[in-house]
């Protein structure tokens, strides 16, 4: 009897090894983990990133340039091309990813997406409303006259 409890015991505890290395396994590419301390398996995602970074921008100038897509959805193709080519530099240059010790960066990110758009938004509205309330081109004309 005692002996089919420690039987028990070590393949739990097995179980638990292995369940163990698979957490420490499971891991995004762009985070930092124990085994990326060695210089290989840092420099080893960064060429990954260069790589698909380079398939992505080869892919634009491909899409750009031939007639692989209809002429009206080559923007929309080129819209799809760069929102991977900005989760490329995301996860394998500026790592950032959803682990729990990545919130501030995810928030930093997040303002600076804010601050963007308010700012572009913001300058294509006044652009609009001075063009819209500008004196036309002949009143001009006339009052320089």
């Amino acid at each position: 009897m005692s002996r089919a409890l420690d039987q028990d015991e070590n393949e739990a505890d097995r179980d638990e090894q292995a369940e163990s290395r698979a957490r420490t396994d499971d891991s995004v590419p762009g985070e930092e983990s124990d085994a990326d301390e060695d210089v290989g398996g840092g420099v080893r995602g960064y060429l990954i990133g260069l790589a698909l970074a380079g398939i992505l921008t080869a892919a634009s100038f491909y899409v750009a340039g031939s007639g692989l897509i209809y002429g009206p959805g080559i923007p929309v193709g080129l819209i799809a091309l760069a929102i991977g080519q900005m989760g490329v530099h995301l996860v394998f240059f500026l790592h950032v990813t959803t682990g729990p010790d990545n919130t501030n960066n995810v928030l930093a990110l997040a303002f600076g997406v804010l601050i963007v758009a308010l700012v572009l938004f913001g300058s294509l509205w006044i652009m609009s409303h001075l063009n819209h309330n500008m004196m036309p081109a002949e009143m001009m004309r006339q009052m320089q006259r």
